[in-house]
């Protein structure tokens, strides 16, 4: 049996004007999947990038953007048995998460404990998890290591710091200016990426442990430079071209290529990588099981930098980028039962 929704549906590759809130029908979840109704969809780069078409490997418009998402189990299809009505659950899901239904395969669904902000469980699938990853498993950062960490004052940037912290290192890292005093107030040292102060900063200590950088392009070839001779360049973006919609798309290709061939240079120590999050790796659901433990615990909080309504989704692709505060964008989808 179908039912009437609302849903956000980038209809070409484009401006602002190309995402749009419509009516659509949904069917009844097939075999192995579960119906979710949507309560927050998380909101990041990646929904900018996907509209103007330079995501890598992005679908072929019109489609339904929305990356991960934190609902209720309104149905469970044929063979799907984990999960009841009612249930809370958490999903990476890559594409769809903007709307009120969404049919998802049980295999993607991560049960939600009871008792968890649910603003903030939304930005634990992307932001934190990926955070966590590359804190965690890619650098191995430890007690004592100085870290950098560019757009220290965003959604992963945020993560990146505070988890870092956690493991007892010290972070630097770049940022707007207007959002300096909130990065001191947590414990961060901010610096104006355009100035490039950073660099001499970072080098006058004897280099960074770890430098977390998702601008790409030529900012790897500036984080690297501030590298100590052990130290690892996690790379997992190109942001860069997403600051300056007006600019001509650049390719990532050759700066993401010489990031690799950098890390295995047999004569350096400097290591390099790229991070890219996956719901199919090992570590994805054991990492988001530890975020939500940490946030029981109160170990993290997650600062909830706006709160979109889903009729409002052409204002959070505008404003992306710019505005004052720390942390995590969601899109609001309905009202939590």
């Amino acid at each position: 049996m179908s039912a009437t929704i609302r849903k956000v549906v980038v209809a070409e590759f484009g401006d602002v004007s190309k995402v749009n809130v419509v009516e659509a029908n949904i069917d009844a979840p097939p075999a192995k999947h579960v119906q979710i109704s949507t309560v927050y969809s998380g909101f990041s780069g990646g929904d900018i990038e996907m509209r103007t078409g330079v995501y890598p490997m992005v679908k072929k418009a019109p489609f339904t953007p929305g990356y991960s998402l934190v609902g209720t189990v309104k149905a469970n299809g044929p063979e799907s048995f984990k999960f009841k009505p009612g249930d809370i659950v958490a999903s990476l899901t890559v594409y769809d998460a903007q709307a009120e239904l969404v049919n998802l395969p049980e295999k993607y669904l991560v049960k939600v404990p009871d008792g968890l902000d649910l603003q903030q469980v939304t930005a634990l699938v992307l932001d934190w998890n990926t955070a966590y990853a590359m804190v965690v498993q890619s650098a191995k950062v430890a007690k004592g290591q100085r870290v950098f960490v560019h757009g220290v004052s965003g959604a992963v940037g945020y993560a990146l710091m505070k988890l870092c912290q956690l493991q007892g290192a010290e972070v630097y890292g770049t940022a707007s200016e207007r959002n300096h005093a909130a990065i001191r107030d947590q414990g961060g040292i901010p610096f104006v990426y355009t100035d490039k102060n950073w660099i001499k900063a970072m080098n006058d200590l004897g280099g960074v442990h770890a430098v977390f950088d998702a601008l790409g392009f030529e900012s790897f070839d500036e984080s690297f430079s501030i590298l100590a001779e052990d130290g690892i360049l996690v790379a997992y973006g190109a942001n860069l071209q997403l600051l300056n919609e007006t600019a001509k798309p650049r390719s990532v290709v050759g700066s993401i290529t010489k990031l690799l061939a950098r890390g295995i240079n047999p004569f350096s120590r400097k290591r390099t990588t790229f991070y890219f999050i996956t719901r199919d790796h090992p570590t994805f659901v054991p990492n988001l099981n530890k975020l939500f433990e940490l946030l029981a615990e109160g170990r993290i909080t997650v600062p909830i930098k706006k709160v979109w309504d889903l009729e409002d989704i052409q204002e959070a692709h505008r404003q992306w980028s710019s505005g004052t505060g720390v942390g995590s964008i969601v899109i609001r989808v309905s009202a939590p039962k």
